[in-house]
């Protein structure tokens, strides 16, 4: 499986195609498409390639789901025996993405293009089909004893 580490915001993330990431927020318009160029690492199912510090002409594609606000911080000072106290409150933005496309450093797509159905999504389908079939079975089963 093809992934990227990239680093926006000062943090490194490891991305791979559909991935939803949160990151620091990014000033764009919502269902715009965002470039990051600051690719550290690529990885294929054949080679990785480690930039210094990046590598030159290799991208990261995504797509920008939502701005959002994380849960309020409190920031609270005090100084004892002084009487003294301040409360503030504090509520982080935050950018979620959707990764697309990894590109390399020659603009061949690593990984990516279509839009590919969240993993987790496909496993539950699965499992509930798994356990109807299985409850299916176990019903033929009663069935027969009973005669």
């Amino acid at each position: 499986m093809s992934f990227a580490i990239i680093e926006t915001g000062g943090k490194q993330y490891k991305v791979f195609p559909s991935k939803i990431l949160e990151i620091e927020k990014i000033n764009a318009e919502v269902g715009k498409v965002l470039k990051f160029k600051n690719v550290l690492l690529l990885n294929d199912d054949k080679n990785t390639e480690v930039g210094s510090p990046i590598i030159e002409g290799a991208s990261v594609e995504a797509k920008l789901l939502e701005n959002v606000k994380d849960r309020t911080i409190l920031v609270f000072h005090k100084k004892r025996r002084k009487h003294s106290r301040k409360k503030n409150g504090h509520r982080q933005r935050h950018s979620k993405i959707q990764i697309t496309k990894i590109l390399s450093k020659d603009g061949k797509l690593l990984a990516g293009g279509e839009m590919a159905v969240p993993k987790t999504k496909v496993k539950k389908e699965e499992i509930k089909t798994k356990d109807k079939k299985e409850s299916e079975k176990k019903t033929v089963a009663k069935k027969i004893l009973k005669k």
